[in-house]
């Protein structure tokens, strides 16, 4: 839902491991496996980095876009060598490519954050519009991540729904995740309207993969217990 957190599993112990938000189905939950391992956190945040520091230093933006592309294709070249997953490499790619695209057309390096901002509205409104549902958006996706459902959503909804503690559990999880993304444009819109391009690089970094990894592992401790209980209970009831 926000920076690039989504290779989709990672191998620990033998074990697939998920990442990013659908971590929060796995039982044996990991904040280091949850954004990507070591390697993820480096993918995620070197292109974002090379832009902001040769931007900031050469005001060049043909040249800062170059470079920062150029380090993105390099990293999925090094795990196709390397031979591991690349879709994450490739989705991670993908997103910075958009960014890129929009600063070289627009030639403002200020647009290189703009689709960052949409994406946080888009999930303010989705999660927004999920709670007033009481439907929470965390829930829906933790839950089809435990149990994919192709039919009988009524059944399914209500497996989850009817548990109380987790359901308010899911809830408050599902606004936590409104607050990060609000958080993240209330800081981060006023540097891109006052064009303090290299305040607005560094705010994006702050608040991406640190803010994502305390989030998420806010959002484990509080749903923890309920979901544990309700596998439980699901067990019993098999």
């Amino acid at each position: 839902m926000s920076e690039r957190h989504d290779d989709p599993e990672s191998v620990k112990d033998g074990e697939r491991r998920r990442s990013g938000l659908a971590s929060l189905a796995d039982e044996d939950f990991s904040v280091i496996d949850a954004i990507g391992g070591p390697r993820g956190v480096v993918e995620s945040i070197l292109p974002g980095v090379v832009f902001v520091v040769l931007f900031v230093a050469t005001r060049d933006l043909r040249t800062t876009v170059m470079v920062s592309a150029a380090v993105a294709v390099l990293q999925v070249i090094a795990r196709m060598l390397q031979r591991q997953s690349v879709l994450g490499a490739l989705t991670g790619v993908m997103a910075v490519a958009i960014c890129l695209v929009w600063a070289w057309f627009s030639h403002d390096a200020r647009n290189y954050y703009l689709p960052g901002f949409l994406v946080n509205s888009f999930w303010i409104v989705v999660l927004g519009v999920s709670l007033i549902a009481r439907v929470p958006g965390i829930g829906v996706l933790v839950e089809f991540v435990r149990k994919p459902v192709t039919d009988h959503l009524g059944d399914w909804l209500r497996a989850w729904r009817d548990d109380r503690p987790l359901l308010k559990a899911y809830m408050m999880v599902t606004g936590i995740w409104i607050a990060v993304f609000a958080l993240r444009l209330g800081v981060q819109v006023p540097m891109y309207l006052t064009n303090h391009v290299g305040w607005l690089g560094t705010a994006r970094l702050v608040m991406g993969v640190p803010m994502f990894a305390a989030a998420i592992w806010i959002s484990w401790l509080v749903i923890a217990t309920p979901l544990h209980r309700h596998r439980i209970a699901e067990e019993r009831n098999s």
